[in-house]
């Protein structure tokens, strides 16, 4: 009775690692949560300020819990540093941003290249909700070499809101509305894009506008709105499993 209870209860538990270690670009540790043991790596952005174990606590991950026993996927929840770039109101709009570009260097020169050869593969699979999304679109699109799919599930892009004001090349360089209608890369029609979104969700709008403009570009995607539902967590429950399941 005992192990059959070990074993039901070891079932329940999703095999989890916590990972730290230094980046170079940042200057600091940064944190990771892994969920699977093989699988198409998947790295979450968390939401606004939010950490890793944010997708863990709100059960995205258990939503997603058969595609990774199934060894579909492996994901890779990463920790922000938005309270010191984007949220980080008692610095200057140009070193919130730049600290921003750093936290890009890390992802694109560092995290990146240590999933490639984890998981045997060229390009990974970004995600995010909320804010969470802007970084998961923002990282395809200025790296589209590097990714072969991104998830964005009640997201908006434009940032400028965060800069007050202030404008230089790094602000337009993370400012998807801004970039994009200039930028070229055969990785983007390559890539599976999926813009997600609700009814009643108050980033519909942005998320719509997205759609447009990757649409005037010819570049391919699925814009889906959900028919119910605002910006919270139930709904990007429902959508993550659907999106990954693409892949």
């Amino acid at each position: 009775m005992q192990r059959a209870f070990f074993h039901f209860f070891a079932h329940l538990i999703l095999q989890e690692q916590h990972r730290r270690f230094y980046s170079h670009h940042l200057g600091q540790d940064i944190d990771m949560l892994v969920f699977g043991s093989w699988g198409y790596p998947v790295v979450i952005f968390p939401t606004s300020g939010g950490h890793d174990n944010e997708a863990r606590d709100f059960k995205l991950i258990e939503a997603a819990r058969p595609l990774v026993e199934a060894g579909r996927v492996k994901l890779f929840c990463i920790d922000s540093i938005d309270r010191y770039s984007w949220y980080a109101k008692h610095l200057p709009p140009a070193v919130r941003v730049q600290n921003h570009v750093f936290y890009d260097q890390f992802l694109s020169e560092e995290l990146v290249p240590m999933l490639q050869r984890e998981c045997n593969v060229d390009k990974i699979g970004v995600a995010g909700c909320s804010f969470g999304g802007y970084h998961a679109l923002n990282f395809a699109f200025r790296h589209p070499n590097q990714v072969a799919h991104v998830f964005t599930m009640g997201a908006a892009f434009d940032i400028r809101q965060f800069v007050d004001g202030h404008h230089d090349d790094n602000v337009y360089f993370n400012n998807p509305p801004e970039y994009m209608p200039h930028a070229h890369s055969e990785h983007f029609h390559w890539m599976n894009i999926i813009l997600g979104t609700a009814e009643h969700d108050f980033c519909k709008e942005d998320t719509c506008r997205m759609s447009a403009l990757l649409a005037h570009k010819g570049i391919n995607h699925r814009l889906d709105i959900k028919p119910f539902g605002n910006h919270d967590w139930p709904v990007w429950r429902e959508m993550f499993p659907q999106y990954l399941n693409t892949i």
